[in-house]
């Protein structure tokens, strides 16, 4: 199996400035999806498979920051001025990536798995659940991971019509339980199908032909304000400290600042 792993940050961010090359926890941010990748070779290849990561960006400090660790072999894909706007569909930017890596590297990839920079709660078993659901069901055209809804449209969210609010989806239950079951796409994992990537519709591409992997209720915020990023290192801290899983990253990322 030939994997391609991604990681895909620009230098400008409205929300949180330079969040990609920022520090989480004192360690740099994207050393977390750095440390899954790697704790997923040593756990998880085989002899027979073989692994090519690959950073697409255009900020040197990101560059700089993903250089500074030796022992796992990242290549530099210089984002192109083109796919660096902030309308350009992270798609776009992964398959820029697999062309790039197929020609550079002469090799055919089975899946391409992107690791989101900005999500770093993620476990090294979280990976290899997104790839194998991915290798098991070669219909889909991505795997991506999600997390248990905390609101549900047919019971709690509601929308503003004709000066009025009302559910969003018009029902009659009356409990949570009885409402079909959602789920929040939180953009940690994605795992896609090479060729879909190649020949599908970018803005419709997670409309049809999808499956899932349900982690853990971590990523309670996106990290797209000061606030964010500030209550986010709290759960982070709580989590290294109390769930073993989540420490074996951290303690992966750590120990580089020190090689």
């Amino acid at each position: 199996m030939n994997i391609l792993f991604t990681l895909c940050g620009r230098a400008g961010s409205k929300g949180v400035k330079g969040k990609n090359a920022r520090d989480f926890l004192n360690v740099p941010l994207v050393w977390y999806s750095m440390a899954g990748i790697a704790l997923y070779k040593e756990q998880f290849l085989n002899a027979a498979d073989h692994i090519d990561v690959v950073l697409n960006t255009d900020s040197e400090d990101l560059i700089g920051l993903v250089k500074q660790v030796r022992n796992l072999p990242i290549t530099v894909l210089r984002r192109d001025e083109s796919l660096a706007g902030d309308r350009v569909p992270k798609v776009a930017v992964i398959l820029d990536c697999l062309k790039r890596s197929e020609d550079l590297f002469k090799t055919d990839y089975d899946v391409v798995v992107d690791l989101d920079i900005t999500s770093p709660l993620r476990t090294v078993k979280d990976i290899k659940n997104a790839i194998d659901k991915k290798i098991s069901r070669e219909e889909t055209d991505v795997v991506y991971s999600v997390a248990p809804s905390r609101r549900n449209p047919y019971f709690n969210m509601v929308k503003e019509e004709n000066g009025f609010f009302c559910k969003a989806i018009p029902s009659n239950f009356t409990t949570r339980q009885e409402a079909p079951v959602f789920y929040d796409m939180n953009a940690s994992i994605y795992a896609y199908s090479p060729q879909a990537l190649k020949s599908k519709e970018q803005a419709t591409f997670f409309n049809s032909n999808c499956d899932a992997v349900v982690m853990a209720d971590t990523g309670i915020l996106d990290i797209d304000s000061e606030e964010d990023y500030e209550l986010m290192q709290v759960v982070a801290g709580y989590l290294f400290a109390n769930k073993e899983e989540y420490k074996k990253i951290y303690k992966r990322a750590e120990i580089w600042k020190t090689t």
